[in-house]
């Protein structure tokens, strides 16, 4: 347990410093043995983990979630099969037909969550990650952290890949199903965000510094 440093709650934390982004609390930093969490005192909420990927080992993490959406993408996702006659379609397709549905609303969410932002949210960290090997924050890092911060709770690959499953389990009472290499793919993703969910990014403005062009 960290101990909170009286009287003093900067906007923005020294490289000595945390600060608890729910309560305002600030502490002593201090390096974390294999393992353990750091935690507010007041609320509980978690500070800081003990992490043992690198720079280098998130950049590959990243480039591999974007080899995995991009078959994700490319592949059909679910065969469906009734009466002899079979029908697949891609993520995109489905998005497509909810539009034509009158579904607008719904498929332009599906699109946001789906599509945009998890491919933003990789373009973004493959950015930083790309200058931060050499310990330099690369042009827009700022902004580029704060977009990051922002979009991280709406990529919802893991929801999507979920409600697959379900849907896949209850359309095989009717139709035959066949799932494809799509929905496969995408569970390899929703593994690799939940392998990059306990890594906090917020370490690179630490290992990061500025330096001239």
């Amino acid at each position: 347990m960290t101990t909170p440093v009286p009287g003093s709650q900067p906007d923005i934390a020294p490289p000595r410093l945390w600060v608890c982004e729910h309560c305002d609390t600030v502490y002593h930093r201090r390096e974390l043995a294999c393992g353990e969490v750091a935690r507010c005192v007041r609320c509980d909420a978690i500070l800081a983990r003990y992490h043992s990927m690198g720079v280098r080992g998130m950049l590959a993490l990243v480039i591999t979630a974007m080899i995995a959406f991009t078959q994700a993408n490319i592949w059909p996702i679910v065969t469906l099969g009734l009466n002899g006659q079979l029908i697949s379609t891609t993520l995109w397709g489905c998005i497509v037909m909810m539009w034509k549905d009158h579904s607008q609303v719904v498929s332009v969410i599906a699109a946001c969550t789906l599509f945009f932002f998890p491919i933003g949210k990789m373009l973004l960290l493959g950015w930083v990650l790309l200058f931060a090997r050499t310990g330099r924050r690369a042009p827009g890092f700022r902004l580029a952290m704060v977009t990051l911060y922002h979009i991280g709770p709406w990529t919802m690959s893991e929801v999507f890949v979920l409600g697959a499953l379900v849907a896949i389990v209850k359309a095989h009472m009717y139709f035959d199903v066949i799932p494809n290499v799509g929905v496969f793919a995408y569970g390899v993703l929703m593994m690799i965000i939940t392998a990059f969910a306990s890594i906090d990014v917020r370490r690179l403005w630490d290992l990061t510094e500025e330096r001239p062009a």
